[in-house]
């Protein structure tokens, strides 16, 4: 969502991107690990709409993806 208005930030936005930068300080050292053997499927889903942002009207998009039977992001 930050980066729709990138050309152009407010104060709101700045506030919203340090926000996010702090949160991202504090989980350097998370991650996935797993086997290399195991069969755990990774499954992508993209969806794009044109002139979807109702402020702008440019187009928006969006993905999900399903590590096994669980949300990754």
């Amino acid at each position: 969502m930050c980066a729709r208005y990138q050309a152009r930030p407010t104060e709101k936005h700045l506030h919203a991107v340090k926000r996010i930068f702090r949160y991202l300080r504090g989980t350097v050292n998370r991650g996935l690990w797993y086997s290399k053997d195991s069969l755990i499927a990774l499954t992508a889903f993209a969806d794009a709409d044109h002139t979807g942002c109702q402020d702008t009207r440019h187009s928006t998009s969006g993905s999900m993806q399903f590590l096994g039977d669980r949300l990754v992001s």
